[in-house]
């Protein structure tokens, strides 16, 4: 849901009143409530938990963030929060913000940004999809366990639906992944994952 404000929220204003609570985004000033279900929060705490699971196995210097803002690239006033977010611990002295707040203004410290497709699926498959892509994020996976994104993105018959996004260049390369179907993640080739393992029961 959007909120319609009497004028555009500025991203400084957005982070002094909103960087605490996970329930919004600013997309162009406008304040968008991303309040989920039930199941959409089962799906995105599973797939953190396999994200995990695999960057602990792999000695990875990535953790998982509890909570953490996106600011893509560009002059609009945007901030998103994904619903997982896999970051380079590395990297994170480069972050202007991040001693101070949980914001990611750098594309490099992320190394994997999750998207559980909810009601307003053409963000996630569309201007989400963009902004990762400039951003520099080199993984994007758009996790549609109802199969409600548009058919041009998911196909006919509509079913659930795992779409990985590879970084090459800056734009995404697209593989989408159904039901029963091993999972390849370029960022973690030893990750075993099939849809099915994250679904809601």
């Amino acid at each position: 849901m959007t909120y319609t404000l009497n004028k555009p929220l500025s991203l400084d204003d957005f982070i002094r009143q909103y960087a605490d609570n996970p329930r919004y985004e600013l997309a162009d000033g406008e304040l968008i409530d991303t309040e989920s279900t039930g199941p959409h929060e089962t799906v995105g705490g599973k797939i953190a938990t396999q994200l995990g699971m695999a960057i602990t196995l792999a000695k990875l210097p990535w953790f998982i963030p509890r909570t953490c803002l996106l600011r893509p690239s560009g002059e609009a006033a945007t901030a998103r929060r994904p619903d997982v977010v896999v970051l380079d611990e590395t990297a994170l002295s480069s972050e202007p913000l991040w001693e101070r707040e949980p914001v990611i203004t750098l594309g490099r410290s992320v190394k994997m940004a999750v998207e559980v497709v909810s009601t307003n699926w053409e963000t996630d498959y569309a201007r989400k999809l963009e902004e990762y892509a400039l951003s520099g994020i080199s993984e994007y996976w758009i996790v549609d366990f109802q199969g409600l994104g548009g058919t041009v993105f998911i196909g006919k018959p509509k079913q659930p639906t795992f779409t990985v996004c590879q970084l090459q260049g800056d734009e995404y390369v697209q593989r989408q992944y159904r039901r029963g179907e091993t999972i390849l993640s370029p960022l973690l080739p030893d990750l075993k994952l099939q849809l099915d393992d994250v679904m809601p029961r």
